[in-house]
């Protein structure tokens, strides 16, 4: 049978590749946007524990992690829970750098663990009207200690550069608190969020909730999938997986449908005349079913090799190159992989079913 299967599928290859070609499409959209999703998830995994912070506090039921805003004096309470070691606030602005848009602003009281966390590699510390700035975001746009820099509506001198070894925070810019709060356009007594290290033997989780049920207002978060869950971002790209695979498995099965019907009508007598030298209707179906698996098979595998193509360069086209980079791994290819197998076993349903019932006499009198 899988001689038959073979030579079936090669017969007609403009046919093969065109219905190969509309399942690699869908595979490739599925991998691509599984990857942003899990990159986006391992760059929120890092924003909450920036300045290697157990967890954040964020205003809940914020649209967006950024977006948070919390009253500044909130820290001294945050400090006072027996749970908590050190508390630090941070003012996060977005969409301030040229030519870095998904990039940072930190905005950091001197002192405070998480600007301890930064390694002064070049000039002096941030100032009210003086920047530091990662040397990764240095190095790709040639600045040097002592320019000028244009952030949003205002200008600052670098007075520093610094190496924090996490990519997001490296392509970012520290300013003071007050200067990060007016780029951000807050008062002087709002924050975004309070970097959390807690105590020595408190765990994530019970700190996680005890802040949470002690403080209105707020949630904190010490897990990867929960920053990433509160971003519009991410909730948006996960949306778009699930559109795009259900889009992919309908579209996909009528275009394999589309194409073993067409097989089966060009072939009736081919198949009539197996049905007569012995060929059951069960293995009818089964020839069937093998020709849309291997159609399938062949449309996944480039599937697979262009959605990784694509991966590398979505983050880029949505102006995110420089906050995510694509996490591919197993299971997201495997759940890509899957979704292809399927297409081919939801589109071989109705023509196996129409080859089951056909009626072999029938068949070999037409012409």
């Amino acid at each position: 049978m899988l001689a038959i299967i073979v030579a079936n599928v090669r017969r007609r290859r403009a046919r093969t590749f065109l219905t190969a070609a509309g399942i690699a499409i869908g595979v490739a959209a599925v991998v691509a946007l599984l990857a942003l999703s899990d990159g986006l998830n391992r760059t929120a995994g890092q924003l909450v524990h920036l300045g290697k912070a157990d967890l954040g506090i964020f205003q809940r039921d914020a649209s967006d992690p950024t977006s948070s805003v919390l009253p500044l004096s909130m820290v001294s309470r945050i400090r006072a829970q027996n749970v908590v070691a050190d508390a630090t606030p941070v003012q996060l602005v977005v969409d301030a750098i040229p030519g870095a848009p998904g990039s940072f602003v930190f905005g950091l009281i001197r002192n405070g663990f998480v600007d301890r966390s930064l390694v002064l590699t070049a000039g002096a510390p941030a100032a009210p009207g003086r920047v530091e700035v990662g040397d990764v975001l240095a190095q790709k746009q040639h600045l040097r200690v002592g320019e000028g820099i244009a952030l949003a509506h205002r200008r600052f001198l670098i007075s520093g550069l610094f190496h924090a070894g996490t990519g997001y925070v490296d392509t970012g810019v520290v300013a003071t608190l007050p200067d990060a709060q007016a780029l951000a356009n807050r008062t002087p007594e709002e924050v975004t969020t309070f970097a959390v290290r807690l105590a020595p033997q408190v765990s994530s989780q019970r700190g996680e909730r005890q802040l949470t049920n002690t403080i209105p207002g707020v949630v904190a978060i010490s897990r990867p999938g929960q920053a990433a869950r509160a971003g519009v971002n991410n909730e948006l790209i996960s949306k778009a997986v699930g559109l795009i695979v259900v889009l992919a498995l309908i579209i996909g099965a009528l275009a394999v449908a589309n194409t073993m019907l067409a097989a089966i009508l060009e072939r009736r007598r081919e198949l009539a005349l197996l049905a007569t030298v012995g060929w059951s209707g069960r293995q009818l179906g089964e020839l069937v079913l093998g020709e849309a698996l291997a159609v399938s098979m062949l449309g996944t595998v480039f599937g697979l090799v262009l959605g990784v193509a694509a991966s590398g360069l979505l983050p880029g086209a949505l102006g995110l190159g420089e906050f995510i980079s694509p996490d591919l791994n197993a299971s997201s290819l495997g759940l890509a992989s899957l979704i292809g197998m399927l297409i081919g076993t939801i589109g071989a349903i109705y023509p196996m079913w129409r080859v089951v019932r056909m009626r072999p006499v029938l068949a070999l009198a037409l012409r």
